[in-house]
């Protein structure tokens, strides 16, 4: 499964809609969107800083590592 984007769950918890994130985090709805469904392949870190600080959070409350069940087996 590798890296899990858990943005959406983040942004109902503090009650933020894709277009005021975005406009403040400086990013367009799209690209936010790809984001928020893990149809990203990466993120630069000004945007994962601007996510922090206007969700005031840290990056591991957006991003999330979880082995593949494969990994598991060996």
């Amino acid at each position: 499964m590798g890296i899990v984007v858990r943005l959406d769950r983040l942004m109902v918890e503090k009650k933020v809609k894709l277009g005021e994130l975005a406009e403040n985090v400086g990013i367009t709805n799209a690209n936010l969107s790809n984001l928020k469904t893990g149809k990203a392949k990466a993120i630069r870190f000004s945007t994962l800083e601007a996510l922090c600080k206007t969700l005031r959070c840290q990056p591991g409350d957006i991003l999330e590592y979880r082995e593949d069940d494969i990994d598991r087996l060996l």
